[in-house]
């Protein structure tokens, strides 16, 4: 027997010293509901993880993005709908006044009304606003230059190929300066631009419509100073709100809100005053009615589609979590029975390393 060197005690010892730092990770494991509380744990699990959470906190940030863009939907169609019925009830005036059993005199007391409703239109354009921003003013609509000062992009649709084009109008007016016609029309992609073509051209809400195949369609403000005119247009493809709703970049939803005013409706000189004017202007609020219609149309779809985005995230965040859960979370069972086993033997090589500490003692008993 030696006394020098207690090998049983340093043996239990180091037992023990094991033990005991398994039990203090399951106490930190069963204490923190984590399986990985540091990379020494599982270094390529707490990477998958850390990345996989980027994306569940992104997915719950892009939720409250495509909720927002739903209300910027809900609060511009409240206000066209209030449009609506102002251009109802002036389709209404415009019919009254139309009647011969009316007198000028009359008419005019019925203008008074109509053109109060279009100065509420205009200020309903100009004003409805989300978090500060204009909505209906065109300051979401798609952009688009002309070099000739007489003729102003006014809109064209997503399907037109972003770039500049030559474009050749022969327009005519009446003496009041309206667009009655414009006969010949040719437009030319420039700067390598794929559409060339022949367009169909047409006056629509007093604006001059060129529209060609894949559902091209350009509208142009024309001044009655341009005449026969040829412009080169730059269309940016740019100017509508980009809604992030998505976790990872380009995950994007564009919402375009066409501009709101008495041009675009085609009634901004819309009256009631004589019969003849009654006549025309029933037709005009019939072509506005349709312009506010098809924006409102086009916002419903941005909605549905938003609605559809939130329950599609919803779902991916769902299951996004249960799969870092399954790579993060400590399963508490299992943990716990653990736990119990490892304390047991804890508990048992205390005792061991007490009984070795003992044995030395021993060799006393061959001295005496």
């Amino acid at each position: 027997m030696k006394i020098n060197y207690n090998v049983s005690a340093m043996l239990a010892n180091n037992a023990l010293a094991q033990n005991d730092t398994a039990l203090s990770k399951s106490l930190e494991r069963l204490s923190s509901g984590l399986k990985i509380n540091h990379a020494k744990d599982n270094a390529a699990g707490l990477a998958i993880a850390k990345r996989m959470n980027a994306q569940i906190e992104g997915l719950s940030v892009a939720n409250q993005n495509a909720s927002d863009g739903v209300s910027i939907v809900e609060i511009a169609d409240g206000a066209l709908s209030e449009v609506h019925d102002m251009l109802q009830r002036m389709n209404e005036l415009s019919i009254k006044g139309a009647t011969g059993t009316i007198t000028d005199d009359d008419r005019k007391m019925i203008d008074e009304e109509l053109q109060q409703l279009k100065k509420e239109i205009t200020r309903i354009g100009e004003t409805t606003q989300f978090n500060g921003q204009n909505l209906l003013d065109g300051s979401f609509d798609l952009k688009g230059y002309s070099d000739n000062k007489a003729v102003k992009v006014e809109t064209y649709n997503e399907e037109v190929p972003v770039g500049k084009y030559n474009v050749t109008v022969n327009p005519d007016f009446d003496a009041d300066g309206k667009l009655t016609d414009a006969t010949t029309a040719t437009i030319q992609g420039a700067d390598g631009n794929t559409w060339t073509g022949t367009p169909e051209v047409s006056i629509e809400n007093n604006m001059v419509v060129l529209k060609g195949e894949n559902s091209f369609e350009v509208r142009l403000s024309v001044d009655p100073t341009a005449g026969n005119f040829n412009a080169k247009i730059d269309l940016t493809g740019i100017g509508s709100m980009t809604m992030q709703i998505g976790a990872n970049e380009g995950q994007t939803l564009e919402i375009r809100i066409p501009k709101i005013g008495l041009k675009q409706m085609g009634i901004e000189e819309t009256e009631v005053t004589s019969q003849n004017s009654a006549d025309k202007a029933i037709e005009e609020i019939k072509g506005a009615i349709t312009y506010v219609s098809s924006v409102r149309s086009r916002l419903g779809a941005y909605q549905n589609r938003l609605e559809h985005t939130n329950s599609s995230l919803d779902i991916t965040s769902e299951n996004m979590t249960s799969a870092y859960s399954r790579i993060m979370d400590v399963d508490m069972a299992t943990e716990m029975t653990k736990y119990s086993s490892m304390q047991v033997i804890s508990q048992a090589a205390t005792s061991m390393l007490a009984q070795a500490n003992e044995r030395p003692s021993q060799v006393l008993q061959l001295l005496q």
